[in-house]
């Protein structure tokens, strides 16, 4: 379907909920907690690695309106996993609610429930723990086979191989190439070898992790969380609880933000736990310093990228090893470490003749990495592209130019993408999109504009996926209300994205109605159709196509209905927005007379559920252009203007989509500017606060401009594609690049603070 033709898909709406949020209406977690629920506080570790020899609670257990004090002589001794994915689960399964042997500084030691929170905060100070301290692995460079054991305990279980061994210390492992890459790699008249570093970078999304549980009239377990993946939520707490999932419901208020935090439970298992040994109701609200040093923050990336080209510029063969630091626990350690080569190398398909991509995923004793927008795919393209950027300075060719003959192109073939072909992909107009609206030409040049304040440019590109092919799975419930409307529920979560909206939009477009005559609610895993979850950037692309297949069954079932009301032949009606419609004798029938038929003596509901699943994912594009200017006698950086180009298909909905691409941006430039995690002795995040940790602010931001160059993806809703996670992938490259241009220096480890610039600067500047 073109999009000239569609009236409300391609349009700019504002978001359903948008005034309820302009005046502080929604309900979070916390707003739905009952007044009289249990506070419950978690006493953490001090120390990175050790065994617990003794808990004293006596004085603690004193406090008066302590509940509860729970150790891990007192939870189940079934190990499970917090990662959110599909059933089996690639992440091994190597936690315990409460676990004797702490992996972590920060690690839960005892589970406090307490009547308020001023009891709770003082019996954590009054426990008393006895440790035996043991040798911790700080250093993910000397994890792998390092005499100390991370995981040493024997019922440590993978459910998914990928290449494992607890014993190793190796979460996941695993090599892919094409083509005989040694051979070209001889052959290449230019070879560039590098490492590059990304350390871990915080979410930090407004609202903490939090949650709420009780016990509905049932005796089922309630589970009320800010969370983005309710189906799996369900399942996570059924393992670790020892508890049917019959015997639990899951659903998601108002999230505020989680930037695949959320795609990880955890906080769920504590207060429901407490909730099952006490009968009341229970909430845990973690508190910005827990989200910091126990959280599920991006994972910490060395990639050593060799890169072989010829003379003119093509790039032959590309060799990427990575070597990824899950932390104290494997969740999201296995899949995020793919994308770091799976979705960078296959950008050069145009010219690649051959590829390796191998890598190895270890424990350490520092906080466990998670899910965070980009799935290491942004620390692949950052190794990547920032190594195409120096092939094209030894070259002494345009950055832009050199792309233009390497780049993946429509119709082509990707071998490093899993052998998918770009069936929609406008790379090649991004970048000239990009160059001519950047006016590339005159700021590529380094400028000086005297006091030792220079500008310049830098470039990047990126792609990413639409979803998790062959696994994803997306559902959605459309039904005709009496008045003629739409209900769409849905089980996939909107936390800030938007994709109530979206969904919303596609619905109406279907249905040939508005968008305020579709309302939608979700997620529920008691009413809400199985969804995977918002994640892996699936939800428009996934969950889009079911609301599409949904819409034309219900279609059908409207036109079956209203045959039988006229006494017709079904086949002859036709769906006309208000009414169905007799094309052999015109007579109609409108979509209030067919709701109130549906509940009077008929076997039909007037109402669809559709599930779509995807054997490919298309992979959306991004070229970013971006202009600095640095002062070599401070080393501040400031970034002047951000121009990005996105090819995600058709936008469902451009003002949303521009709003995603400019929060990934922003995302994007703190993880190379500013966002720093540095440790203490006891492998514990200084930065534990956003005092510290420095997120950057709008003001920092500069100008930041956002174009589409459209394609039509044809296994996609409407022709879209994903737009959430690719936005924040090429602004760490971008600047890298450009503060190459104005100090002659590659810098291969992020934040580039600063202080690294001014220490790496030749001394006679």
């Amino acid at each position: 379907m073109e999009q000239k033709n569609l009236k409300v898909v391609g349009h700019s709406y504002r978001k359903k909920d948008a005034l309820q949020l302009l005046l502080g209406k929604p309900l979070y977690v916390q707003d739905l907690a009952p007044a009289g629920a249990l506070v419950v506080k978690l006493l953490r570790s001090p120390y990175p690695h050790a065994l617990v020899e003794e808990v004293n609670k006596t004085a603690a257990l004193k406090v008066p309106g302590v509940v509860g004090i729970y150790t891990w002589e007192d939870v189940p001794k079934t190990r499970f996993a917090i990662a959110g994915q599909t059933y089996p689960e690639p992440s091994p399964y190597d936690r315990l609610i409460l676990d004797r042997h702490i992996r972590f500084s920060g690690d839960p030691v005892a589970i406090v429930a307490a009547e308020d929170e001023k009891a709770a905060n003082k019996a954590l100070k009054l426990i008393k723990v006895k440790y035996q301290v043991l040798e911790p692995v700080l250093d993910y460079r000397t994890a792998k086979d390092n005499p100390v054991l991370v995981h040493p305990e024997e019922d440590w279980f993978p459910p998914c191989q990928v290449g494992g061994d607890n014993k190793r210390n190796l979460v996941a492992s695993e090599t892919d190439s094409h083509g005989d890459v040694d051979k070209v790699m001889a052959d290449c008249d230019i070879v560039i070898e590098h490492t590059y570093h990304t350390k871990a970078v915080q979410q930090a999304m407004m609202e903490t992790f939090r949650t709420y549980t009780d016990l509905d009239r049932y005796g089922r377990l309630h589970v009320v969380s800010s969370t983005q993946i309710v189906f799996h939520v369900r399942r996570i707490l059924s393992r670790a609880l020892g508890i049917p999932k019959s015997r639990i419901r899951v659903e998601k208020p108002r999230i505020g933000g989680g930037f695949g935090a959320k795609q990880t439970a955890v906080s769920e298992v504590y207060p429901a736990f407490v909730t099952l040994k006490t009968g009341r109701p229970a909430q845990i609200i973690y508190t910005r310093e827990e989200c910091q040093i126990a959280g599920s923050p991006r994972h910490e990336m060395e990639i050593r990228v060799k890169l072989g080209a010829s003379k003119d510029g093509k790039i032959r063969a590309l060799d990427l090893y990575t070597l990824s630091n899950t932390g104290a626990y494997g969740e999201h350690g296995p899949t995020t470490v793919g994308l770091s080569g799976h979705k960078s190398i296959p950008l050069y398909t145009g010219s690649l003749e051959a590829h390796r991509f191998s890598y190895d995923v270890v424990y350490t004793n520092l906080q466990a990495a998670g899910a965070y927008r980009g799935y290491g795919a942004t620390q692949g393209i950052f190794a990547l592209e920032s190594a195409v950027n120096e092939l094209a300075e030894r070259l002494g060719m345009d950055p832009t130019r050199l792309r233009d003959q390497n780049m993946v192109r429509e119709g082509m073939v990707m071998d490093a993408y899993y052998g998918e072909t770009a069936n929609a992909c406008a790379l090649d107009r991004c970048m000239e999109h990009c160059r001519q609206i950047f006016d590339w030409e005159n700021r590529y040049p380094v400028r000086d504009l005297g006091d030792g304040r220079v500008r310049c440019a830098g470039v990047a590109m990126a792609m990413q996926g639409s979803c998790i092919s062959n696994l994803d799975v997306g559902s959605a419930t459309v039904k005709l209300g009496e008045d003629g409307t739409y209900n769409l529920i849905i089980g996939a979560a909107d936390m800030g994205t938007g994709c109530d909206t979206i969904l919303a939009q596609m619905v109406a477009e279907c249905m040939d109605c508005s968008l305020e005559e579709v309302s939608v609610f979700g997620a529920d895993t008691d009413v809400s159709p199985y969804d995977s979850g918002s994640y892996a950037s699936s939800t428009t692309y996934i969950t889009g196509k079911a609301v599409e297949k949904a819409c034309a069954k219900l279609k059908e079932e409207l036109c079956q209905m209203a045959g039988e009301m006229l006494d017709c032949d079904p086949a002859l009606m036709v769906f006309e927005g208000k009414q169905v419609r007799n094309t052999a004798d015109g007579r109609t029938v409108s979509l209030q007379d067919i709701a109130y038929k549906a509940q009077l003596f008929s076997t039909h509901s007037a109402m669809a559920t559709a599930t779509h699943t995807s054997p490919v994912s298309p992979p959306p594009y991004m070229v970013g252009m971006v202009e600095i200017e640095l002062d070599k006698k401070t080393g501040s950086v400031k970034v002047l203007d951000y121009m990005a180009v996105v090819d995600c298909g058709i936008p469902v909905n451009p003002a949303l989509a521009r709003v995603q691409t400019e929060g990934g941006l922003v995302q994007g430039i703190g993880m190379a500017l500013t966002e720093d995690v540095t440790y203490n002795a006891q492998g514990r995040p200084i930065e534990n606060s956003f005092m510290q940790y420095k997120v950057p602010t709008r003001l920092d931001m500069g100008k930041l401009r956002v174009e589409f160059e459209h394609s039509c993806e044809p296994t996609g809703p409407f022709g879209a594609k994903s737009i959430g996670e690719i936005v924040i992938n090429t602004p760490s490259p971008a600047l890298a690049h450009a503060i190459y241009r104005a100090t002659g220096v590659w810098h291969r480890e992020l934040p580039i603070t600063p202080e690294k610039i001014l220490m790496s600067m030749p001394e006679e500047e």
